[in-house]
């Protein structure tokens, strides 16, 4: 057996990430190489001035910097690039398997075609199976504060590539972005349609939001969501624990975002979590946006804040694979990674 320090051990930890927003992974390098090809002016000249003006304090603030670096994104070979080098990053981190959200609305109603984003997220997953090993899905993403008729208009977009089993990997739909008055409900006619098709359902339900037990209600009673996204202030609502506990729904959490919106809160939260019995994973969220918090520098920060054992990092790390969306082989094989990594090793206790 190898006894490693608790650094090594995450860098090690064979990992699956089920909440990472592809236009959120864009970097402040690849921001500026997109503005240059695309002729598009950066109020920011140098990378260090852009990560820099990443400041904010809540959902709404945050929206407002992530819509912004939307806009860069153009072509096929641009979307290309953003999910090629989030792969290529993660797979460094011993990311087996990725569910990686994107918001199509974001660039159809810019004019750019479905087939573009599509084809150029594709490209990537491809292209880094074959040099990384990684594997991936695509959760198309719904936006709350555009209307409903939007999201089944987009749905209906989709369906070309839907009807092509394998080949577009959109494997679920989810729904994201601005929630205050925009529930879920709102959404149930294109969930039915995609449950209809056989995806995966999964929706946030952010920190601290305007009538949140009510949507986290809605996810899990009415709508049949799989996961949820966030949805930490399940907490605060014993019938929401119960029902999440007893249809096995799984909370993918994100360390950075918690840590901006709830300040100190972590410790508690992540504790409090397990302590209910709630499955729990650990994700990046939006790294683009969040000082490079991947994957690994995710379960360190969760691993410092709630004092995490290495028992309960693999628990976390299984809760992952478990949770994703992908057939009982290859949930076998990254499993047995998984165990075989426990059995062969363990963290140095500190004295």
């Amino acid at each position: 057996m190898s006894v490693v320090c608790m650094q090594e051990f995450l860098e090690k930890l064979p990992k699956a990430e089920l909440h990472v927003h592809l236009e959120g992974t864009l970097e402040a390098d690849l921001k500026i190489k997109l503005a240059e090809r695309n002729n598009h002016p950066l109020r920011s000249s140098s990378a260090e001035e852009i990560r820099q003006g990443y400041v904010y304090h809540d959902l709404p603030s945050f929206l407002t910097l992530y819509y912004e670096g939307v806009e860069l994104l153009q072509t096929e070979q641009d979307f290309y690039d953003l999910c090629y080098d989030y792969l290529k990053k993660v797979a460094q981190q011993n990311v087996l398997h990725t569910e990686m959200f994107f918001d199509p609305q974001l660039h159809t109603r810019r004019g750019i075609a479905f087939g573009t984003v599509i084809r150029g997220f594709n490209a990537a997953q491809e292209e880094a199976e074959k040099d990384f090993g990684i594997r991936s899905h695509l959760i198309m993403c719904f936006i709350r504060e555009m209307s409903a008729d939007s999201a089944d208009e987009t749905f209906t977009q989709a369906l070309p590539y839907l009807e092509r089993p394998g080949r577009s990997r959109i494997i679920g739909v989810g729904l994201d972005s601005d929630e205050k008055g925009n529930p879920p409900a709102k959404f149930a006619k294109t969930f039915a349609r995609a449950r209809a098709l056989g995806l995966h359902l999964t929706m946030h339900c952010d920190l601290d939001q305007q009538n949140t037990h009510e949507h986290i209600r809605q996810a899990l009673q009415d709508l049949g969501s799989e996961r949820l996204d966030h949805g930490l202030n399940v907490l605060e609502t014993p019938e929401l624990i119960a029902m999440a506990r007893d249809k096995g729904v799984t909370f993918t959490l994100c360390p950075s975002p918690n840590d901006v919106i709830r300040p100190g809160r972590s410790r508690q939260d992540i504790r409090d979590m397990l302590a209910a019995g709630l499955k729990i994973t650990i994700n990046s969220d939006d790294p683009g946006y969040m000082q490079s918090v991947y994957m690994t520098e995710s379960f360190a920060k969760a691993q410092s804040a709630a004092d995490l054992t290495q028992d309960e990092l693999i628990q976390i790390s299984r809760n992952a694979f478990q949770a994703a969306w992908i057939s009982d082989d290859e949930r076998a094989l990254y499993l047995d990674a998984l165990e075989t990594f426990a059995r062969n090793h363990r963290v140095e206790m500190s004295s």
